[in-house]
């Protein structure tokens, strides 16, 4: 079992100030593979007082030095991809090519994605009368969660480098042996002292900590809503930037002359990628009512012959649900809609065949779903999808924007039809014939999905301050 007991704060490995012993569940085999201590406040205070010192000189550092550090930053990264790949699939259950490939390229893409923004960006622009500087916001605590581990890692931490920012970073206690060898590529790459702080840790304790903190400026926390409006409380006494992303309910609206042969494929695979554990996964799907027949027979086909197996073993699978209180959420709303009268097509609540332990659940298709159904309106984070037929097209769009969330959707179909479609949807990204955003486009939602956007241009302007500067000499 590996030990990761110690936090890295202000460039060095450190013990923690009285945090107790959390053990890591592997999901495939309910058995601890890791054990990390959980940061304390005192923990989360020494990180914030080596953060401010480094501060004082990283945020004067000039673009050509911060370029320069994130490619270094880049290049170890790949040195330690097949390390990560192994940390990812023990501790959140992503098969390990998976997680070789999908998982550790996201992190690289984050932060490629702000380097070419770096490149072009101008820290100083023109006004009529004024100027506009761009300017770090200072100490950023970043909470991150345990599906993407490392592509929410990297949207954060390369854009508060490139600004100028100094860190704390909380990682998912569920899976946090990939954020440490981050940490450790960090420092190999040569981040100085206390710009980059790692506190492992769990939510009430340390996550608390930092979106408290009064010497922390920014909170950007991505991971549920709930979650998510703590911290926005925690950090309202000291009104600092609270920078998020949330949960989602993300329709695939298929148009009534999709081509499903060549079109659907792609989108209807959302669901089943990291097995279903992603907060853009488009579940509700959304079809006229003519071609619901044709539509249940494909999703029902796809899933069907969808293969679940152990997360160590190289190849095209699903591996487990993340921990057992996910694996229950999931088994629940799919015995939830069976309650409620869908029509169960493939998948259900037992274990896969072949399978005796571990937080697995079958790849899910229900037909039949209607409106007021649990199902059509919580999030899922599992392989399932739940298809609903629409009368005409105007209230396809009206079901795809019944949900509290906003953060993203997909249209299946002509692309020429698909784009005034696109604009009656109220999610912050849309996806035609896809369910993944383009690398480096704003990412970020609507309504309960959150505030703010990661990734490229966007995401590198909200970890700065914007300060006006009016009555310069000409």
């Amino acid at each position: 079992m590996r030990e990761r007991l110690q936090h890295y704060i202000d460039g060095k490995w450190v013990d923690s100030e009285g945090g107790a012993r959390r053990e890591v569940i592997n999901p495939a085999t309910e058995e601890a593979c890791a054990v990390i201590s959980v940061g304390t406040a005192a923990d989360v205070d020494k990180a914030v007082k080596a953060a401010r010192r480094a501060f004082k000189t990283f945020s004067q550092t000039t673009k050509e030095e911060r370029l320069d550090l994130l490619n270094r930053i880049v290049a170890e990264y790949k040195k330690r991809g097949a390390d990560l790949a192994v940390a990812m699939a023990e501790e959140m259950g992503a098969p390990v090519s998976f997680a070789g490939t999908a998982q550790v390229g996201a992190g690289i893409g984050g932060f490629m994605s702000t380097i070419a923004a770096l490149k072009d960006f101008d820290f100083m622009e023109d006004g009529p009368g004024f100027k506009v500087a761009y300017e770090p916001i200072g100490v950023v605590g970043m909470i991150t969660p345990w599906n993407w581990p490392l592509n929410q890692i990297a949207l954060k931490v390369a854009p508060a480098l490139a600004a100028g920012n100094t860190m704390v970073l909380k990682p998912s206690e569920e899976c946090p042996t990939n954020a440490a060898i981050f940490a450790e590529i960090l420092d190999a790459a040569g981040v100085p002292p206390g710009v980059f702080n790692l506190v492992q840790g769990d939510g009430p304790t340390t996550g608390n900590a930092i979106s408290s903190h009064p010497d922390i400026e920014m909170v950007s926390f991505t991971g549920s809503t709930r979650a998510g409006i703590a911290v926005a409380i925690a950090a309202a006494p000291t009104v600092k930037r609270v920078h998020q992303e949330l949960g989602g309910k993300s329709p695939n609206l298929v148009l009534p002359d999709a081509d499903f042969a060549t079109q659907l494929a792609p989108v209807a695979m959302g669901p089943l990628v990291n097995t279903g554990q992603s907060c853009i996964s488009p579940t509700k799907v959304l079809v006229a009512k003519d071609r619901e027949e044709e539509a249940v027979a494909f999703y029902r086909n796809m899933y069907s012959h969808t293969p679940v197996g152990d997360p160590m073993a190289e190849g095209n699978h699903l591996g487990p649900l993340v921990n057992k209180a996910q694996y229950d959420k999931v088994r629940e709303l799919i015995q939830s809609a069976i309650d409620e009268g869908a029509k169960l097509e493939t998948g259900g609540t037992d274990l896969p065949a072949g399978v005796n332990r571990g937080y697995y659940v079958q790849p899910t298709v229900f037909s039949g779903v209607t409106p007021d159904m649990r199902i059509a309106n919580e999030e899922i984070f599992g392989p399932v999808a739940t298809i609903m037929a629409y009368d005409n097209l105007e209230q396809g769009i009206e079901l795809a924007n019944a949900t509290e969330y906003g953060l993203s959707a997909a249209i299946t179909g002509d692309p020429a039809k698909a784009a005034p479609v696109a604009a009656k949807l109220r999610a912050g990204m849309v996806a035609i014939n896809n369910w993944g955003p383009t690398p480096g486009a704003p990412f970020g939602g609507y309504k309960q999905s959150g505030n703010g956007r990661e990734g490229g241009l966007a995401g590198l302007k909200d970890f700065m301050e914007m300060k006006s500067i009016s009555g310069l000499p000409a």
